[in-house]
């Protein structure tokens, strides 16, 4: 029996990409989330684009951002940003409103919050 990636159990490329969309609306949108949105360029769009790229082969679909940049270095690219537990826990909080809007399933969910929660404490990198 074949084993389906998350990628491919949530719809693929077009819930990947509307995943990615989704969380930056809520970001730039939603003000429980400015904390995070302070952090980046006032275009959103080439943080969207490198966070479908990044997902999709996270996700276990194309390692599009692999091709394109490398290994992805999260700590590294985070450094520059000041990043404690109240900005990883609206990282957390923006991707869980996302997948629940763009109807990723409950199973889906439980398993990516997961791994997005210990994905977004790795890249803490001051107290508190």
């Amino acid at each position: 029996m074949e084993t389906q990636t998350t990628y491919e159990k949530i719809g693929g490329e077009a819930t990947v990409a509307k995943l990615c969309a989704r969380f930056y609306e809520l970001m730039n949108t939603v003000p429980q989330f400015q904390g995070i949105r302070a952090m980046h360029k006032d275009d959103l769009s080439e943080s969207r684009d490198k966070l479908f790229m990044f997902l999709s082969g996270w996700m276990g679909g194309p390692d599009l951002f692999v091709e394109k940049f490398g290994h992805p270095r999260l700590r590294g690219r985070h450094a520059p940003f000041a990043i404690g537990e109240s900005e990883r826990d609206q990282w957390v909080a923006c991707m869980v409103l996302a997948m629940e809007d763009v109807g990723i399933d409950e199973e889906s969910r439980e398993k990516l919050v997961k791994n997005f929660f210990q994905t977004a404490d790795f890249m803490r990198n001051k107290q508190g």
